[in-house]
């Protein structure tokens, strides 16, 4: 068996392969090579490894992990979580390790378990009408008191800052409704006075054209006449 190094140790190794999803590294000591997944290159997004490191860098990684699967043993590396530079250890308490794996697990839908609930403040009684309990749990009697839930002192102060509020948006849109009317008041007003001036203009129009045509035809008829008149007395004249 090689000798394998400790989870959680850090130690300096040679990149052997890059891929698409990350980087191979060589386990100084033994031929075993951990994976460095992009994700764990940088704290930033990595989208292809081969732009952070090549094929013969030697990088300082982490072992964050070890699994067994098909009778092989798969080490996991990281590169975020150590100083490039010094070789210092980044997460000595493996916190943003422990961050990593909870977003890696999956969710449980729990919408198909049914939640019951024993309260039954919101209940009517039909048997009395009164809120806070079922029929078969009511001891009145016909023509007895009835008995229900006294409103607690927050829901009571809620309520009524609520109708305060509503008596104030009132009076505040009220005299905003009465400007509204007294504004439409106004303009059909000043539209029946232009209507009514328009109006008046044309019907005086038509009574000046009026007196215009019978003056010419009065004229016309008393020039007339005095052309009658004239070759009247020049007949008279010619005859004596």
């Amino acid at each position: 068996m090689e000798a394998l190094p400790e989870l959680y140790s850090i130690f300096q190794g040679e990149v052997a392969a890059v891929t698409e999803y990350g980087a191979f590294i060589k386990i100084p000591g033994c031929r075993k090579q951990g994976l460095v997944h992009r994700t764990h290159m940088s704290s930033c997004r990595v989208d292809k490894p081969s732009e952070i490191v090549d094929v013969g860098d030697k990088v300082w990684v982490k072992l964050i992990g070890k699994e067994m699967k098909d009778d092989k043993l798969k080490l996991s590396l990281s590169m975020k979580v150590v100083n490039q530079g010094t070789g210092k250890d980044l997460d000595p308490n493996n916190v943003s390790l422990d961050q990593d794996e909870r977003k890696k697990r999956t969710f449980r839908d729990y919408t198909s378990q049914k939640i019951t609930l024993e309260a039954v403040l919101n209940t009517v009684c039909k048997k009395c009408g009164c809120k806070g309990h079922f029929a078969k749990e009511c001891f009145m009697q016909p023509g007895g008191t009835k008995y229900s839930l006294i409103p607690e002192e927050e829901e009571e102060e809620v309520a009524a800052a609520g109708c305060e509020r509503e008596k104030k948006s009132s009076l505040v849109e009220e005299p905003s409704k009465k400007r509204k009317k007294e504004k439409k008041k106004k303009k059909k007003h000043k539209n029946k006075q232009s209507s009514e001036s328009d109006s008046d203009s044309s019907d005086s129009d038509s009574d000046g054209a009026q007196p215009a045509s019978k003056r010419t035809k009065h004229s016309e008829k008393s020039s007339k006449a005095q052309k009658k008149k004239k070759k009247k007395k020049h007949k008279k004249k010619a005859r004596d």
